[in-house]
Formats: structure tokens, C-alpha cells, sequence
């Protein structure tokens, strides 16, 4: 069987984080909030040049190399912060959640920090693989893409917006790499083309006459978008206060962590009524008329994008570190945890469905389009 190249030298360069993070959180310095910035600025300089060093045929091919690389050692970071905050161990990361990101000891913090250190690093080792063996990641790319983007956007926003935003120390400010870097290699992915597909012209134009009834699939993937929609809207409307009775009643008795002042729920929900309602709305549109070629792409983002956001706002809602006003009642979480993770499944499904079975998405070439077909 044919293993692809993960557990080599990123994976081995990344677990270097252990012993480093357990050696800094022995040093005096640290113990100062501008030390811990210099300190953790200069580990990612020297970090960049040793990946550099090490791997300069890889980089040479695709620079995200290098990017991969150099976050698979702080999605090691993460993790060691997570299982810190959880109890799990000690003696690691105590310096940096102290004078660096305090706010990574919240609820939100501890789960992104278990996201990013084993989902993203799962990815990143997969994504380098395939370019140590100059393969296309272009799908798991747009996954971490969106995860990735997802993340920052709520953690970000909540620091500034929440209860934390008189602890905002000068590490924050590293956090700019993290907002460009994505950017950038968000425009790399999507430059990179696509995988070839097998469906032959008469294949496409078969899928194509297909009326909506005859595609029982994408019938049903479009009344999930919708509900999925109207409960998108709702918890949006229920963060902003609407008086109504359902949105009082569903954020006191099913969902009390909406409220929770650190913002990150808050946020959550603003991001998904602004961004997320509107692409299910693209997205039922795709699977009604043929030849949305976008649709694809950005179901791979959008489905890692809200994967990311269910895994941390279901473990924060229900987690220790919420407090106990803001869980989920115990009367309430088989309903909470069925909802919100048929929210979090219905994406994935659809991602699915866009790359097992694409026909329907392709474009046809114009002198083969019948002169009715409406072009998308």
C-alpha cells in the first residue's frame, strides 16, 4: 500500500514543540508580556529558516510548503495549550496563556486550540505530503481554507468585542501573519486546477435534463438548506435581541451560551447570518439550475468553515470553563446537540455531493448548449 509522506520532516520538526515549550515555560523572561511577544516572534523567524533550510526543493515547487510547515508546529502548540487547560498536563504553555492570549483559556480558546491541533494538523501534513510527491491538495486546501479563515474570524472579532478586550497583550499582534497568510494562500489554492474529471459530454448533458424531482439528492439537499437557513436566521435574529417570544425563549432555556459575554457565540451567529445564510441561498440556487461551476469550490470551504465553527461552539456551550448560567440546561442538550450537528453535517453532505457526482456543475461548451438553456 502506497502511504503517503506525512510523519517525515515537518511531522519531526513540529514535535520539536514539546520539549521547546517546556523549556521556555522555565524561562524568567517570560513572564512579561512584551518578553513573551519577542520571544514567540523570534521562535517563528528562526522556525521559517530552519523549514527553509530543510526543505528548499519543496519550497522552491509551492512557497505553502514553508506555510504548512510552519503552522504545523504551532497547531502542536495549540494542542499542548488545549490538553494544558484541560488538566490533562502541566508545565507546558502555562507562560504564553498567562502573559500572551489569556483569552485562550476560555471555553471558545480551549476548543479551537484541539481543532487546530489535530484537524489542522492532520491537514497541513496531508497538504505537504502531496506537494513532497508534487500531487494536487487542492480540495483539502479549500477545506482548510475555510476552517482556518472561520476560526480566526470568530476569535479575532470576539477578542476585540468580548470581555477580554481589556487582556488584549502585545502578542495579539502576531496575529497578522495569520490574517494574510491565508489570503494569500487562499488565491494559491483556488489558482491551482482542478482534478480532471471523467464525465464525458453526453454524461453532463444527461445530468443536466435531469428535472429536480428526478434528482431525489439535491431535492433533499435543498429543504435542508432552507430549514437550515430559517435556523441560521433565527439564532441570528436571537443574538441581536429580538423581542420575540421563540428567540427569548430558545436563548434562556435551549442555548444560553449565546449570551455569554465573552462574545464568541455572539460573533458566531453574525458570521453565519451574514456569510453562511447567503451562500445556502447561492447554494440551492446551484442545485436547481445546471452549470454553477462555483458551487463545488465553495462547498469545500464553506463545509470546513462551519465544522470548525460547530466543533467549537457545541464543546464551549456544554465545557467547564463556560460558566454554569450559560450552558446548555441538561433538559436541553439532546435537542441542542441533535440541531446543531445535523447544522454541522448538512455541508459536509453537500461537499460530498459536489465531488462524487459533478456532471451537473460542469459548463457546457456554448455550441452544445440548447439554445433554452439559460447559462450560469
Amino acid at each position: 500500500m502506497d502511504i503517503p509522506p506525512l510523519g517525515g520532516k515537518i511531522a519531526a520538526l513540529s514535535l520539536g514543540a514539546l520539549p521547546l515549550s517546556y523549556a521556555l515555560n522555565h524561562v524568567s523572561v517570560l513572564s512579561h508580556p512584551l518578553g513573551v511577544t519577542l520571544m514567540s516572534a523570534l521562535i517563528l523567524g528562526l522556525l521559517f529558516v530552519a523549514v527553509y533550510s530543510l526543505s528548499r526543493g519543496e519550497i522552491y515547487y509551492d512557497p505553502l510548503y514553508a506555510v504548512f510547515a510552519t503552522f504545523a508546529f504551532t497547531s502542536v502548540v495549540d494542542l499542548l495549550i488545549a490538553l494544558q487547560e484541560d488538566g490533562y498536563m502541566g508545565g507546558f504553555m502555562e507562560f504564553y496563556t498567562k502573559e500572551g492570549e489569556p483569552y485562550l483559556r476560555t471555553a471558545h480558546g480551549v476548543f479551537i486550540c484541539y481543532w487546530d491541533g489535530i484537524i489542522h494538523y492532520l491537514l497541513y501534513l496531508a497538504m505537504a505530503g502531496a506537494i513532497r510527491r508534487r500531487k494536487s491538495y487542492r480540495n483539502l486546501g479549500l477545506y482548510w481554507l475555510g476552517s482556518f479563515i472561520m476560526s480566526l474570524l470568530v476569535f479575532l472579532l470576539g477578542n476585540i468585542l468580548g470581555k477580554y478586550s481589556s487582556e488584549i497583550r502585545p502578542t495579539f499582534f502576531l496575529t497578522l501573519p495569520y490574517v494574510l497568510v491565508p489570503c494569500w494562500a487562499g488565491v494559491r489554492v483556488f489558482k491551482e486546477s482542478r482534478s480532471p474529471t471523467s464525465c464525458t459530454l453526453n454524461v453532463v448533458q444527461e445530468e443536466q435534463r435531469k428535472g429536480l424531482l428526478q434528482r431525489p439528492t439535491d431535492l433533499a439537499l435543498i429543504i435542508y438548506l432552507i430549514l437550515a437557513g430559517f435556523f441560521t436566521l433565527f439564532r441570528g435574529l436571537a443574538v441581536l435581541d429580538c423581542p420575540t417570544d421563540a428567540c427569548f425563549v430558545y436563548i434562556y432555556q435551549y442555548e444560553p451560551y449565546l449570551r455569554d459575554p465573552v462574545a464568541y457565540p455572539k460573533v458566531q451567529m453574525l458570521v453565519y447570518m451574514f456569510y453562511v445564510l447567503p451562500f445556502y441561498g447561492l447554494a440551492a440556487y446551484a442545485l436547481i439550475f445546471p452549470g454553477c461551476s462555483w458551487l463545488p469550490d465553495w462547498a469545500m470551504v464553506f463545509a470546513g468553515a462551519i465544522s470548525q465553527a460547530q466543533f467549537s461552539h457545541m464543546g464551549a456551550s456544554m465545557h467547564l470553563r463556560t460558566p454554569f448560567t450559560y450552558r446548555v440546561p441538561e433538559d436541553a442538550q439532546v435537542c441542542f446537540f441533535l440541531c446543531n450537528l445535523l447544522y454541522a453535517l448538512g455541508p459536509q453532505l453537500l461537499a460530498y455531493r459536489c465531488l462524487r457526482w459533478p456532471a451537473f456543475f460542469l459548463r457546457l461548451p456554448s455550441c452544445s448548449q440548447a439554445p433554452h438553456k439559460k447559462q450560469h
